[in-house]
């Protein structure tokens, strides 16, 4: 898996006639390593409700052929802190502020992720038009791939249903489902993961990794890099210093 200093927040789709041309990297920013398959840790700082739902991303994502994800106990903390070498997964009730899910990646100077975050806004999860099973699945499935440095596949809301967590949908009960990846994921992470690395970015305090900074709240997600086709930011940058970025990528609640 790759990983990028990003905040997402996303629900994306790609045209259907594209699909067999399409990528969906992001900068291709991945983690470093030295061999695949490789094992990314996600730090599990959820509560039950969410349990199942993490380990559903986690064993979908694990399919592919390059990367193996393993569950770990939460580091995050209260705020969810990001943790060098991992990504640390986590739900709260963030407030009324706009989004339903967000993901966030410390890229270091040499394009590499160092770190990554997963966010699930439980004030909106825990309404009726969210507190499904559909939902929670697609939007962890998501938010967690972002980590990878995996981008949508499509991100209009007219265009026919990919059947994947990583497109932008009203629907995600389908048919098909958008509760998991499809196989244009898979080969995309293999696109990615394609070269091996001379070092490795999976392990505590690789270089780049926070910078002492805080990328909490949205003004402090930095400059807007692309917008979703409803004219919300989708992708944000913030430029750390030393070639240290931030991503943040976020899924908009209806």
């Amino acid at each position: 898996m790759r990983r990028v200093t990003v905040v997402l927040a996303c629900l994306s789709i790609l045209l259907l006639p594209l699909l067999a041309h399409a990528t969906h990297s992001w900068g291709g920013y991945h983690w470093a390593r030295t061999a695949n398959p490789f094992t990314l840790k996600l730090g599990d700082n959820v509560s039950g409700v969410w349990d199942t739902h993490l380990a559903t991303t986690s064993s979908d994502w694990s399919a592919s052929s390059v990367l193996d994800t393993s569950i770990v106990a939460g580091q995050g903390g209260r705020n969810c802190r990001a943790t060098a070498g991992r990504v640390e997964v986590c739900n709260r009730k963030y407030g009324n502020n706009g989004w339903l899910g967000l993901a966030q990646i410390w890229i270091n100077g040499a394009g590499h992720i160092t770190q990554g975050l997963a966010k699930m806004n439980d004030t909106y999860f825990n309404t009726s038009t969210y507190n499904t099973s559909a939902w929670r699945n697609l939007v962890m499935c998501q938010e967690v791939a972002h980590t990878f440095g995996l981008d949508h596949q499509d991100e209009s809301f007219s265009n026919a249903n990919l059947g994947t967590c990583m497109d932008y949908t009203n629907d995600p009960d389908g048919p098909p489902t958008n509760e998991h990846p499809n196989a244009h994921d898979y080969e995309q992470l293999e696109a990615i993961y394609a070269h091996l690395d001379s070092s490795t970015t999976l392990s505590a305090g690789v270089p780049g990794s926070s910078n002492g900074q805080d990328v909490d709240e949205p003004h402090q997600w930095g400059k807007v890099v692309k917008k979703d086709k409803r004219g919300r930011p989708s992708l944000l940058e913030r430029d750390l210093g030393k070639g240290d970025k931030v991503f943040t990528f976020v899924v908009w609640a209806e």
